[in-house]
C-alpha cells in the first residue's frame, strides 16, 4: 500500500476506497491517444486488473499522442506492447492483453469480465459497439473523443436502462466522410493526453464514490483557451428503435455497414484486384503535395475536388479504387462516383496511405 499512500491520506478517500481500485477490474478499449493517459494513470492509481483490447499496431505517426510507445515499438502489436510496459512499472498489476479488434461475435464474452468499460476508440462502428454491449451487459461506460482542439468526455450506462447512453445522444451515425479523423485534421499531442487522463479521473471517482462524477453529463472542453462547460444528458425515446434489444440482434448486426463503411476494402484486396489491370484503376484522392507518396503501386491522380469533373476518365474500368490519407476523403469520393456509376464497383481503401505504410512498419 506505501506507494499508494499520497491517495489514501486524502480526506474523504482512504484506504477503503484504494482498496476498491484493487479489486476492481477495468477494461480499456484502445491503446491510442485516448486509451495511453489513461492506462498510465489507471495503473498508477492501483486498478487490480486491468484488460487492454487493440487489433492495431504502432505506426510513426502515432508517437506525438500516443505516449506510451517509442521507435522501438513500430510494427508491434498496440495492447500486446502496452501491457508489457504497464506490467514492467507495476508488476504487482493484472493486465489482461486482447490483441485483436472488438467484433460482434467476441465483445460480449470480454466485457462481461470487467467492472467499467473505458472506451478510448476512435472510429464510430466500434463506439457504437461497445455502448450497445455495455447497455446489454449492464456494465458503466467512461467515454471520451477529441476533434481538433476540443475534447469531450461523458459516463453512460451507470443505471441501467435509465441512464443515458452513447445512443441517446446520437442514434445514429454521421456518415463517415463527413467526420474526419486526427490523421486528416490534426490533433496536438497534448489534447487526447488532457482528455484521456480526465477518462482515468473519471473512472476512479465512478469505483470509488470520491468527489462528483460526469453520470449522465458530457463534458466539453477546448485546449485553446481552456474554456470548458458541461451538459446534462437524458434518454431518448428514438434510440431504442436502433440499439439491438438481445445479443443474438448484436451478433447479426454490421456495425461497419451501420456507420456507412460497407465501401470499404483493405489494402491487401485491392492489390488483388489490381493484377486485372484492363479492369481496375488506383485512385489517389489527394492534392499532389500531399505526402507519403505511394511508390509501389501504379495509381492515377484526381483529387477529391475533381472527382465529378473527370468521372468520366472511369467509365471503362469495372473496379475503382480509391485512397487518401486515412481514408476518410476517399470515402467521400466513393460516394459521388457510386452515384454515377451504379454498376460497378466502387471501393475506398480502409485507412489510406498511411494504412498502407503502417503495415509495412
Amino acid at each position: 500500500m506505501n506507494r499508494f499512500e499520497r491517495q489514501y491520506i486524502l480526506p474523504g478517500f482512504g484506504q477503503a476506497s484504494q482498496q476498491k481500485l484493487l479489486d476492481a477490474k477495468v477494461l480499456v478499449v484502445g491503446a491510442g491517444g485516448l486509451g495511453c493517459p489513461a492506462l498510465l494513470y489507471l495503473s498508477a492509481a492501483g486498478i487490480g486488473t486491468i484488460g487492454i483490447v487493440d487489433g492495431d499496431h504502432v505506426s510513426v505517426s502515432n508517437l506525438n499522442r500516443q505516449v506510451l510507445f517509442g521507435h522501438e515499438d513500430l510494427g508491434k502489436n498496440k495492447a500486446s506492447t502496452a501491457t508489457k510496459i504497464i506490467s514492467a512499472k507495476y508488476p504487482d498489476l493484472k493486465i489482461n492483453v486482447i490483441s485483436e479488434f472488438l467484433r460482434t461475435d467476441n465483445i460480449l464474452s470480454i466485457l462481461q469480465e470487467y467492472d467499467l468499460i473505458v472506451d478510448g476508440s476512435d472510429n464510430f462502428p466500434t463506439r457504437y459497439l461497445v455502448n450497445d454491449a455495455c447497455v446489454l451487459l449492464g456494465k458503466p461506460l467512461v467515454f471520451g473523443a477529441i476533434y481538433q482542439n476540443e475534447g469531450q468526455v461523458a459516463i453512460f450506462n451507470t443505471k441501467g436502462k435509465t441512464s443515458a447512453n452513447y445512443r441517446d445522444i446520437y442514434p445514429v451515425a454521421p456518415a463517415p466522410e463527413e467526420v474526419p479523423n486526427c490523421n486528416e485534421t490534426g490533433v496536438l499531442g497534448v489534447l487526447p493526453g488532457t482528455i484521456g487522463t480526465m477518462m482515468a479521473n473519471e473512472t476512479i471517482k465512478l469505483l470509488t464514490g470520491y468527489g462528483e462524477t460526469l453520470s449522465d453529463k458530457m463534458l466539453f472542453y477546448n485546449l485553446l483557451n481552456h474554456a470548458s462547460y458541461q451538459v446534462e444528458l437524458s434518454k431518448n425515446p428514438d434510440s431504442e428503435k436502433h440499439r439491438p434489444q438481445s445479443a443474438e440482434a448484436l451478433l447479426q448486426m454490421d456495425y461497419s455497414d451501420f456507420c456507412g463503411f460497407s465501401s470499404q476494402i483493405n489494402w491487401q484486396e485491392a492489390t488483388t484486384l489490381l493484377k486485372t489491370k484492363d479492369q481496375s484503376i488506383l485512385i489517389d484522392v489527394r492534392a499532389a503535395d500531399e505526402l507519403p507518396q505511394l511508390v509501389s503501386l501504379e495509381f492515377t491522380r484526381i483529387a477529391l475536388d475533381q472527382i465529378e469533373v473527370r468521372k468520366n476518365e472511369l467509365s471503362t474500368y469495372q473496379n475503382v479504387l480509391l485512397f487518401c490519407q486515412t481514408g476518410i476523403r476517399s470515402l467521400k469520393a466513393a460516394k459521388i462516383l457510386q452515384r454515377q456509376f451504379r454498376d460497378k464497383n466502387i471501393l475506398s481503401i480502409e485507412g489510406g496511405i498511411l494504412k498502407y505504410y503502417g503495415d509495412l512498419e
